[in-house]
């Protein structure tokens, strides 16, 4: 069963918020490293897909990042976009972060959400593709991650929370991984998430 994006028709995706993301690679093929007794134990790969998360926020005006884990075939990543204070619900945590300079209200972020991900999925592909898929990883015959990404929109610190804890012991939960070809059961916090109202959603931006 696939993870369906949980969004809002129409939604403004450019809108001041927290998104939760999920974004696998083509296939699901497993080139990040391996789960080992409840811990993700990254390879190389994995380690350059870090980092250029952590970076997001360094390169890119409005956009901030928390929670985050790479997995061996997917990535899940709390994204935080944060110029001033729009019209929608955000997380009490998050006030003092998304105006710590008392920005007028109003002003949009200098991206939108689908921005965000396809400059994570062009920059991890390209320094995949020169740095490591030519060293006895799978090669990319085309796309490194799958044109669909996954995302829900939080809307309060309950959700932030729980979202939080669940990218922080993915690992553990491996075994119930939707993600995993070989998992072995059901993840309770699918059922939560799947209680939102569904819809398709791929990155609105061409990927090379």
């Amino acid at each position: 069963m696939n993870r369906h994006s949980i969004r809002l028709r129409d939604y403004d995706y450019s809108q001041e918020g927290a998104y939760f993301v999920t974004i696998c690679t083509q296939n699901k093929e497993c080139l990040f490293g391996v789960v080992a007794d409840g811990l993700m134990v990254v390879n190389n790969a994995g380690r350059m897909v870090e980092t250029t998360w952590d970076e997001l926020s360094q390169n890119y005006s409005g956009v901030d990042v928390d929670a985050f884990v790479v997995m061996p075939n997917h990535i899940h990543g709390i994204v935080f976009l944060t110029v001033g204070v729009g019209p929608c619900a955000y997380p009490t945590a998050l006030k003092e972060i998304s105006n710590p300079a008392g920005q007028p209200q109003g002003v949009a972020p200098t991206m939108s959400l689908p921005e965000v991900v396809h400059r994570f999925k062009s920059l991890t592909t390209t320094l995949y593709r020169r740095d490591f898929s030519a060293d006895g990883r799978p090669r990319v015959p085309g796309r490194l991650w799958q044109r669909n990404y996954y995302d829900h929109i939080i809307r309060h610190d309950e959700s932030l929370n729980r979202i939080r804890e669940y990218i922080s012991t993915n690992p553990l939960r491996w075994n119930l991984d939707r993600e995993n070809p070989q998992h072995t059961g059901e993840d309770e916090f699918d059922h939560w998430l799947s209680a939102f109202k569904s819809y398709p959603h791929q990155t609105h931006v061409m990927e090379r």
